[in-house]
């Protein structure tokens, strides 16, 4: 499974490796690049978890398809699924 994150073209940082430094460089260039996905984002706590990513992947699209200023990319690393429920024998 893919997971994105949107970043700029001349930030240094991968925002899932070294998240801080990406963002320090982020507000201090301007970018503001959270606060913009925040504001474009179509989503709610109401939503279940895989309905919140594909809202964030959506959010990611448009921001790409409308980036007029050409400064923004998307930022992909191939994650595991993770299993969906644990079960724990205690040997009663």
């Amino acid at each position: 499974m893919m997971e994105s994150m949107v970043s700029t073209i001349d930030n240094p940082y991968n925002p899932f490796e070294d998240f801080d430094s990406w963002y320090a460089y982020d507000e201090q260039a301007g970018y503001h690049t959270t606060g913009f996905v925040s504001r474009i984002i179509a989503t709610s706590p109401e939503l279940s978890k895989p309905d919140q990513d594909l809202a964030y992947e959506q959010a990611i699209d448009e921001i790409l398809r409308e980036n007029v200023s050409g400064i923004y990319i998307r930022v992909s690393r191939e994650v595991s699924e993770e299993p969906t429920e644990t079960k724990v024998d205690v040997g009663t």
